[in-house]
């Protein structure tokens, strides 16, 4: 009989064991979009300066607005992209724009959003995200997650790759690497460096590595690269001069 206790923490180690099942790549995607202000994105009103050019980004849960504004020889201008569409005010006066013209203006606009708010844009409808495994970058342990979009809502640049290593202890996006194919083409791994809370909100800035070539790399391995120290820094990411407000202190 004084046996059965220790069955008994044995069968339920055994139990324990069986029920923890590894996490999936959204399940790692969920995680850090939640640490990172989850919910508080959806209300959220963001303004910021990236290379001296103002931008704000308004959500109201499926609605969104995002602007830039900057002055140059022909005055102020004023982009304005939102789920219906494009437009560009010069000094106020909408300007009527070609197609091509306005798509490249839009996809501009959308990129430093997406960038700069990231990890929350990776629950688009249009992502698809793959667990390929896990690293480990200056002895700290990452989960990677692939992803790619669908050409249906994925945006003109819908064949680019992206690489995110997401660290296991506690889910912040510390590294990604992508891989474009306009003006030429390459890849850009980018590592996180001075990371803050803006009214819940988590934002960082990057270091923005390149290397040559680049046709041939697997994203997968980019990471051992930079390691190796055989990346070249192109340049540093600022976003600054950040304000958030959350409209119903959600």
């Amino acid at each position: 009989m004084r046996f059965l206790p220790a069955i008994t923490l044995l069968l339920l180690f055994i139990s324990c064991k069986k029920e923890i099942k590894p996490l999936t790549a959204q399940q790692i995607i969920d995680k850090t979009i939640e640490n990172a202000g989850g919910k508080k994105y959806e209300t959220a009103t963001i303004n910021f300066t990236f290379r001296d050019i103002k931008y704000s980004s308004k959500r109201n849960k499926g609605l969104f607005e995002y602007s830039r504004t900057y002055t140059d020889s022909i005055g102020e201008v004023n982009d304005v992209l939102n789920n219906d569409e494009f437009k560009r005010f010069i000094n106020a006066q909408k300007i009527d724009l070609p197609d091509s013209t306005a798509t490249k203006y839009a996809n501009s606009v959308n990129s430093v959003h997406y960038f700069v708010q990231l990890p929350y844009g990776l629950n688009d409808p249009a992502v698809k995200k793959e667990l390929l495994g896990e690293a480990e970058i200056i002895d700290k342990k990452y989960y990677e997650v692939k992803v790619t979009f669908a050409q249906d809502g994925g945006g003109t640049d819908h064949e680019d790759e992206y690489m995110y290593w997401i660290a296991k202890d506690n889910f912040t996006v510390d590294y990604f690497a992508y891989k474009f194919y306009t003006d030429e083409g390459g890849i850009r791994f980018r590592k996180a460096y001075n990371p803050r809370m803006v009214n819940g909100i988590r934002f960082v800035d990057y270091e923005n590595y390149k290397l040559e070539p680049w046709q041939s790399v697997d994203l997968k391995t980019v990471d051992e690269l930079f390691d190796a120290e055989k990346l070249e820094l192109l340049s540093k990411i600022k976003t600054e001069d950040i304000s958030v407000e959350i409209l119903g202190n959600n």
